[in-house]
């Protein structure tokens, strides 16, 4: 299956992200009581209110959380706001999946506030996202996708609308997107676009979110059978648009996938092989998919080193004045190439090893939704490897095997 997290008209915001899940089928109950279960969590916050009604957004049915909170705090450290949701995580019984999204999107949320403002951490103050709202709308969405199982589906973003104009808050007046939500999609593979108002259409949680959640983003949905499709209505009313983020779920109707990749080629035959491999991390770190150096002969028989990059057209200037600036060519042939790849998704997965705890990512390729193969990502191998000081094949084989356990593989 896969699912489509269409935010390109009305953006995305925390509510309206859990209000879509519950639209689409997630137990509503299981919702509702988790949040309210976690009411004493947070020191100074009293839930008074949690339901979600039936609204219509500009001619569209949707769900709408109603979320009614007594806050005797404005103002409250990231950490605190984190260490609720940790304990709100453990306390209600989430899958380990489901707590790994939890924390990382709070985290997500607490970095972007400690770049923005030049404070580690610890420090960081929430001011707009210091409420119950955050932790009721991380937990919330963390339940409902494991109610609904969506954790282990193939989840792709369209592009996001950020709206416009400008924005009043705790800090004064900025322009929109504020700071948080730039710094947040920042290195990530979510394109955003202004949307049709001057207004804020995507909020810091819902950013935080989408990018912890969604695999890969795309301006077209994906060839599928559409089989339901959820509404999550948003508190604003905009003239000319309905004010709903849609999820929809599908069925995918081929087996692999296809894209477009640009080829870079170019031929180096005076330097070393230090500069060589040194020029290879750097293509990698600069947006290159695969980098492949074969030997060769060309003319006058001279012994060459033919390096080829893959990459998207997105990457393609920066990869040639990486190529050009470390191995001084003076040339670099480009085409394009259609592929087919197997459907695979990058997933977290909380491991033990040695008493330890650690998270990896690790890719998955399904066939007919069963898992098939998985990979570790090498660098989570060196992490693990470096911190127990044992060797990258004892680290592998330890982590492989607790991968296969949670994700049910013989």
């Amino acid at each position: 299956m896969v699912l489509v997290i269409d935010a390109q008209v009305a953006g995305i915001s925390g509510d309206m992200l859990l209000s879509a899940l519950i639209n689409i089928g997630a137990n509503k109950s299981k919702v509702i009581d988790g949040g309210y279960s976690i009411g004493n969590y947070l020191k100074g916050s009293k839930i008074q209110k949690i339901a979600f009604e039936k609204t219509v957004k500009h001619g569209t049915e949707a769900t709408r959380l109603i979320l009614n909170i007594k806050e005797d705090s404005h103002e409250r450290k990231g950490i605190e706001i984190q260490d609720c949701i940790l304990l709100a995580s453990d306390k209600i019984g989430l899958s380990e999946q489901a707590k790994v999204f939890a924390r990382e999107s709070i985290k997500s949320l607490i970095n972007a506030e400690s770049k923005i403002h030049g404070e580690p951490v610890e420090s960081v103050h929430f001011h707009e996202a210091s409420s119950m709202d955050t932790v009721i709308d991380i937990i919330g969405s963390s339940i409902a996708l494991d109610d609904l199982k969506f954790f282990s589906e193939e989840i792709i973003s369209t592009p996001v609308a950020v709206g416009g104009g400008k924005l009043d808050f705790s800090h004064g007046m900025v322009s929109n997107p504020a700071s948080a939500i730039l710094e947040i999609f920042r290195g990530s593979d979510i394109i955003i676009s202004g949307g049709q108002a001057k207004d804020e259409l995507t909020t810091p949680t819902g950013a935080s979110l989408l990018v912890n959640l969604a695999h890969r983003c795309s301006e077209f949905y994906p060839l599928m059978k559409v089989k339901s499709i959820g509404y999550g209505a948003g508190t604003k009313d905009f003239d000319g648009f309905a004010n709903v983020l849609k999820i929809v779920k599908g069925e995918s109707t081929r087996q692999f996938q296809q894209d477009t990749v640009q080829i870079l080629e170019t031929n180096i035959d005076d330097v070393s092989g230090e500069v060589i491999g040194l020029t290879i991390d750097k293509l990698i770190s600069n947006g290159a998919k695969d980098v492949t150096v074969s030997s060769a002969i060309t003319k006058k028989g001279r012994l060459t080193n033919l390096v080829s990059v893959i990459c998207d057209s997105s990457s393609v200037n920066a990869l040639i004045n990486t190529l050009v600036s470390e191995t001084g060519t003076l040339g670099v042939r480009i085409r394009s190439s259609n592929r087919y790849v197997v459907p695979r998704i990058l997933i977290s997965v909380p491991v033990v090893i040695h008493d330890k705890s650690f998270t990896v990512r690790c890719k998955i390729a399904k066939d007919n939704d069963v898992v098939k193969h998985f990979k570790v990502e090498p660098e989570d191998v060196k992490s693990v490897s470096g911190s127990l000081d044992i060797s990258f094949k004892d680290a592998l084989e330890l982590i492989s095997s607790e991968v296969k356990q949670k994700l049910h593989l013989k």
